[in-house]
């Protein structure tokens, strides 16, 4: 179950959810900070709104990321490729997690710099020419690819295939399409881990694959695969959308690019006001109330479905100041944004994920300071779904370097 639930009935008239959902989120959250909502075929889901209680949730044991406290749950566990992080509990999330965040340490993540910096450059060099193109798939979409390929050791001749199934799995989950991607990856991560048992390297993959836990136990194969799984999709697909939707949000807000460019120490706080403002990931993965709970002043039986819906978190005014207006300079205050999550759940990827962004945006203005788009606003195409971003975006150069 990776898909929204249907908002139409809820927003106001003329308003399009797929496009823009701020205007509708911000219509729930003037209601309350939680509202039952239809699904297509999945039944009704809780949504959460407001920060605070977004916050108070995503922090509460009774709120399950194991779907068989779902009441409506039958099958296996419903894990797409093994058992991983993103479906777990603790004790079990706090083990997975732990062996994890012992390999992909800080110093691994910075050690990436002179890579994704040399990505870049080639990535940029190969369009300067051009004069034009859509920056999605020349520069936003293949950058966080290969940087997660060579973290993780995939081989580059495959990294463009894992791109194709992750993206079938993420944006048509409930397609024969999906089904026979997830089959084809699971193959294929099944032949790469047993690869890196027999030749291992200094990839995360080998050192996870060498990795034990407390009990000086090593992760059975389905964790195992299941860890590969959540570390090759969640650490690419995101990102895609955060450099692509930061550089929309730049190139539609001038004053606030040349602000930038006057003065690079804005950066970081941009890229911070881009995860805020339109940040990738719309919610949290779906939840289950493992007992009755209160959420936001509302009761929700056991059993029911729970959606954190981390963008309108980070734009509630209870929050933030001005919340619909991007602004690179916004002072960094009490609980700041949600885009990473928060509790035990919280990105184990996100000092990466800013890594990439920071790199990213300085090659990009750096090389091209006439950076402008190419299409009205109103043309280009955005992705609705969990993980929400923009399909294609027109961009032209001007003078270069």
């Amino acid at each position: 179950m990776s898909t929204l639930p249907v908002f139409d009935g809820l927003a106001p008239a003329g308003t399009d959810f797929s496009r823009d959902p701020h205007p509708v989120l911000a219509h729930l959250r003037e209601q309350g900070p939680v509202h039952r909502v239809p699904t297509e075929g999945a039944g009704d889901v809780w949504v959460v709104v407001g920060h605070d209680a977004a916050r108070a949730a995503l922090t509460d044991p009774r709120l399950s990321n194991d779907v068989r406290h779902s009441a409506r749950w039958s099958g296996d566990g419903g894990h797409a490729i093994g058992r991983n992080m993103l479906q777990t509990d603790p004790p079990d999330h706090t083990r997975l997690r732990g062996i994890v965040a012992r390999e992909f340490t800080a110093r691994r993540v910075e050690a990436l710099r002179p890579h994704i910096e040399e990505i870049s450059r080639e990535l940029l060099d190969g369009i300067a020419p051009l004069g034009r193109a859509d920056l999605v798939a020349s520069f936003a979409r293949p950058l966080p690819v290969a940087v997660i390929g060579e973290l993780l050791g995939v081989p580059a001749e495959d990294r463009e295939s894992f791109r194709t199934w992750s993206e079938l799995m993420v944006f048509a989950p409930a397609t024969e399409s999906a089904a026979a991607a997830a089959g084809e990856m699971t193959a294929y991560l099944t032949r790469l881990l047993h690869a890196k048992e027999r030749s291992p390297g200094d990839d995360l993959l080998s050192a996870l694959v060498r990795a034990e836990d407390a009990t000086g136990g090593r992760l059975p194969a389905g964790e195992l695969l299941g860890m590969a799984f959540v570390l090759l999709v969640a650490g690419h697909e995101t990102t895609v959308n955060l450099l692509a939707n930061g550089t929309y949000a730049l190139l539609t807000h001038p004053e606030q690019l040349a602000a930038l460019r006057a003065d690079r120490s804005l950066l970081d706080g941009a890229v911070e006001e881009m995860l805020r403002y339109e940040g990738p990931v719309t919610s949290a993965a779906y939840r289950w109330t493992a007992a009755p709970m209160d959420v936001g002043g509302v009761t929700i039986p056991a059993g029911e479905a729970v959606l954190v819906l981390l963008a309108s978190a980070s734009r509630d005014p209870e929050r933030c100041t001005e919340p619909d207006r991007f602004d690179i300079r916004r002072p960094r205050t009490g609980g700041g944004h949600l885009a990473f999550g928060h509790g035990v759940h919280h990105c184990l990827g996100a000092p990466l994920a800013r890594l990439e962004a920071a790199v990213a945006f300085t090659a990009l203005l750096d090389r091209f300071p006439g950076l402008a788009l190419d299409a009205d606003p109103a043309d280009v195409p955005w992705r609705p779904g969990l993980i929400r971003g923009i399909t294609r975006l027109p961009v032209r150069f001007g003078p270069h370097r």
